[in-house]
């Protein structure tokens, strides 16, 4: 809570209250910019004027009322694929309503998903899914204003700070090339943008005009949104028709499923092989090929412990967000699509 200090002086027997508020910085930031004084800001200044041709002028403009967000400070400290487990996460994105909301979307875009999967080799329903974890499908693309979230992270969240700086330039650039508002345009507590909330430097690297028009529109085209995650999962290794994961059953009858946690759990990045992970006992439903490359996983599911195992397709969706939980649920969800949209 604020300090709030009274003088009160007695003049002409009228008495005036003058109320002096010292406030803390984090709370004083949410009211008024500090960054122009914030010594991180200033090197960022100079950098992106020499390095990027930013006009300065332009450049203090538009952080004049850029606010350090102390919520955006909560959340990032605190995401869901840290703080839940597989059970809760599930609950929040494996519903009826996101489901039929997807069916909807899908009808509505069918074109545009088989154009994707005919350039790019990613079936609709994954495509599909990722739009609906991440937006609700374009209903949900985020209330922070970008030029906030990735000022409060550049200045005042040192863990990543230069991660985030890397993204508000990026950012900055996306002004000039996609025409961007650079101070209206809202998104996620993470400066993500859009239908696929790509952040600023996936944006610039992986978005494509997919309808033609000459601009890039990832936050009202849905159009380009879907050709842009296809692209997204073609840069970064998708495998056209490949597996993507199996559950698995642990067959070491008698041991004690501790003897798998050197096994589960330990990398994203597929570095054993299915035969490897055999040998420990866990076994795949699918007959995937011994010398295939994957990752053992275990879940904390509604019915107790569920064990996965993941291949390269199951990691490329992880280079989205970089959580096993993230990367099951898109997969699931998919799966919800897959049958209903052949038949459409």
């Amino acid at each position: 809570m604020p300090i709030i200090y009274r003088t009160i002086r007695v003049i002409s027997h009228i008495t005036i209250g003058i109320f002096v508020s010292c406030l803390p910085l984090s709370l004083h930031a949410n009211t008024q910019s500090d960054y122009l004084q914030h010594e991180k800001f200033k090197t960022f200044l100079a950098t992106v004027v020499k390095e990027d041709g930013h006009d300065k002028q332009t450049i203090l403009t538009l952080f004049e009322d850029a606010q350090r967000k102390d919520s955006i400070l909560k959340a990032i400290a605190r995401p869901a694929e840290k703080r839940l487990t597989w059970n809760k996460y599930q609950d929040i994105f494996l519903t009826k309503k996101r489901i039929e909301k997807g069916i909807a979307f899908y009808k509505k875009h069918k074109a545009t998903f088989k154009k994707a999967e005919d350039i790019y080799g990613v079936p609709p329903e994954i495509i599909l899914a990722i739009i609906g974890v991440e937006t609700r499908f374009g209903h949900n693309k985020g209330s922070y204003r970008v030029i906030d979230a990735l000022s409060t992270l550049a200045f005042d969240y040192p863990p990543r700070s230069k991660f985030f700086t890397k993204q508000l330039r990026q950012f900055l650039l996306l002004g000039k090339e996609a025409g961007i508002d650079l101070k209206t345009t809202t998104g996620s507590y993470a400066g993500a943008i859009g239908f696929p909330q790509f952040i600023p430097s996936s944006y610039r690297h992986y978005a494509v005009d997919f309808d033609n028009d000459n601009q890039t529109d990832l936050i009202n085209n849905p159009v380009d949104a879907i050709g842009s995650v296809g692209n997204y999962f073609k840069e970064h290794g998708w495998v056209s028709n490949a597996p993507i994961t199996s559950p698995a059953r642990f067959l070491k009858a008698g041991s004690n499923e501790s003897e798998l946690d050197k096994l589960v759990n330990q990398n994203l990045k597929p570095s054993l092989t299915v035969a490897e992970i055999a040998k420990a006992g866990l076994i795949g439903d699918q007959p995937y090929s011994a010398t295939a490359k994957a990752t053992a996983m275990r879940l904390k599911g509604k019915q107790g412990n569920e064990y996965w195992i993941g291949l390269k397709n199951f990691y490329v969706i992880t280079r989205y967000n970089h959580s096993k939980l993230y990367a099951m649920a898109v997969y699931q969800l998919s799966e919800s699509f897959k049958t209903k949209i052949k038949h459409l």
